[in-house]
């Protein structure tokens, strides 16, 4: 059952049975078992608020379920970020609501609704598409691994995300957050907001309380960049952390998947579930813990954790004049200064003024994109190869290519391939000596003389930048990086649009973030010194979307108990 644009969503609505908005809040609970606790506000609550609240009975799995699409339905038309809604969600929702009544809980996450990226698969009714009519209608013989993983911890796959098409990896003439199945999705803290990719609809969703959190995938920027322009923070692990097993590829040595949420604490929870060695990856073999001592993500969520901690500063990564008022970014500077007086005052040790000296190389070559160009076409049929249903017998690279240039829904037109164009050159004219020979520069300029350098040079926990200028190392290294909420444009921020000319990367009210930095495997590390500073500064509280849904789960419960009461569908 897809949200595809061009579908009308009154039936939808319909066919889940979604209670009407009511004006039932939680203040008139009162005279109830549960009249003293509140019901947590589903932009703002965190999965403990929820866990709290179906552990006493407060509401259920189905009752989440119900109020997640609701909320959904009420903006989708607008931001398009989810393009479908799992049929059998409130099913696996009683089931887990049935196992809590008997005391079985799998763990924090059972009966937590969770969206998934479009290009994440599933082996349920949903499709799994990247964006792209060539896929509608596959089949998987499986749950991909981070799926499967979710479903055991007890979550519940309530829908897929909107994307930028095949993960931006299709055209040089494109904006975020298009694809040809779902249109495209925006941003909710400006009108005709960028929402930044590919990870778009996870971005937007998760910020609006959408369902608690998402998942999303990064090659280079596409879980932090959507989580820096939605108020998020992202996790962007370590390649071969968590299993990209049946998820839609671009590039084994850079892709990665990982979560999008609200709060730090959420982010660790949902990364504690999808990790692991997976025999279908066989970068996870590179994992350097056992299997049952995986690192307490949880409970790295230390508010003292900046306390003696050493904080790099690559200034010379941040390569945007923001000294110049005229520029766009230039509240970014500030903000950042903000920052890093809050570490300071944390008690950690700020060196500043870095130069890492691999970057001048790595700006001025192309190493990344032969890489990917070369490790797209091999990967991608690889994962056409997996598929049990394959409707438009697609099994390579070009065999998609003539599919697009042929499926007017496709629109070239608008959209053109010039990724892919670049793909084909690179393939041809580049041996795998040639594109290995790619792939170590990558690890010696950024590694090396930048990031891994620093790091052992100076003796450092991390490194930090906003988050604008923090994707391409850690990306190219396969090393995690976590963005953070840090602030927001101001009301006078001069505007800026994207190269599409479509929506607005700058502008007043949209929020950005700052990231930090580390070695691989050093997520644990790393989402400590996060929830450190995302607790002393709680910017996501203070930066508010300008469209928000209004059903909550009391709206929800008052048409239940209605119902149940034998009231129909009047007041009470």
């Amino acid at each position: 059952m897809r949200l595809l644009h061009s579908l009308c969503l009154l039936p939808l609505a319909a066919a889940f049975g979604l209670y009407e908005q009511s004006v039932f809040s939680p203040k008139s609970l009162s005279g109830s078992s549960v009249s003293d606790v509140q019901f947590p506000s589903l932009l703002d609550a965190d999965l403990e608020d929820l866990a709290a609240g179906l552990e006493k009975g407060l509401f259920t799995s189905v009752d989440l379920v119900n109020a997640y699409t609701q909320r959904i339905l009420e903006v989708n038309a607008t931001l398009k970020a989810v393009t479908q809604i799992n049929p059998d969600a409130l099913s696996i929702a009683s089931d887990l609501d049935a196992a809590r009544k008997n005391g079985t809980i799998t763990g924090p996450l059972h009966g937590i609704p969770i969206l998934l990226k479009d290009n994440i698969a599933t082996a349920d009714k949903m499709d799994n598409t990247a964006g792209s009519y060539a896929l509608v209608g596959a089949k998987v013989p499986e749950d991909s691994t981070v799926a499967a993983k979710l479903r055991k911890a007890g979550a519940i796959i309530l829908g897929k995300t909107n994307l930028s098409q095949w993960a931006n990896y299709r055209s040089m003439n494109s904006s975020s957050g298009w694809s040809a199945t779902a249109g495209q999705t925006e941003g909710a803290y400006y009108p005709q907001q960028d929402p930044s990719g590919s990870s778009s609809g996870s971005g937007v969703a998760s910020s609006l309380g959408l369902a608690l959190a998402s998942l999303g995938t990064e090659t280079d920027g596409s879980i932090i960049s959507p989580s820096d322009a939605n108020n998020l923070v992202g996790i962007k692990p370590s390649v071969g952390l968590t299993s990209r097993h049946l998820v839609i590829p671009i590039s084994e040595h850079q892709d990665s998947v990982g979560p999008m949420a609200r709060s730090v604490k959420d982010a660790a929870y949902l990364l504690s579930a999808i990790v692991g060695q997976d025999p279908n990856d066989n970068y996870t073999s590179a994992i350097p813990f056992p299997a049952d001592q995986t690192p307490d993500y949880v409970g790295a969520c230390n508010y003292f954790a900046l306390r003696g901690a050493r904080i790099g500063v690559p200034r010379n990564l941040i390569d945007l004049d923001l000294s110049d008022d005229s520029q766009p970014y230039a509240p970014l500077l500030p903000a950042f200064e903000a920052a890093l007086d809050v570490l300071r005052s944390a008690g950690a040790a700020v060196i500043d003024n870095i130069t890492l000296p691999g970057y001048d190389t790595i700006s001025k070559n192309n190493f990344e994109s032969i890489v990917l160009n070369s490790d797209f076409p091999q990967n991608l049929a690889a994962y056409f190869s997996e598929l049990t249903v394959n409707p438009n017998n697609i099994s390579s690279l070009k065999d998609l290519d003539e599919y697009t240039h042929s499926d007017p829904r496709e629109d070239v037109e608008n959209h053109d391939t010039g990724v892919w164009d670049r793909a084909f050159e690179v393939t041809a004219t580049t041996s795998p000596a040639e594109a290995w020979g790619n792939y170590t520069a990558n690890q010696y300029y950024a590694g090396e003389l930048g990031l891994f350098g620093a790091i052992k040079n100076y003796s450092l926990d991390a490194m930090v930048l906003p988050t604008l200028f923090a994707s391409s190392f850690p990306a190219v290294l396969g090393a995690p990086v976590i963005t953070v909420p840090m602030g927001q444009y101001p009301e006078d921020a001069k505007k800026l649009r994207n190269r599409y000319g479509n929506q607005w990367l700058v502008a007043p009210g949209i929020p950005f973030g700052m990231s930090f930095m580390g070695e691989r495997f050093s997520e644990e590390k790393l989402v400590g010194l996060a929830y450190a500073f995302e607790q002393r500064t709680m910017v996501r509280q203070k930066v508010r979307p300008y469209l928000r849904p209004r059903t909550e789960v009391g709206d929800v419960l008052g048409r239940r108990w209605r119902e149940e009461a034998g009231m129909g569908k009047g007041g009470l």
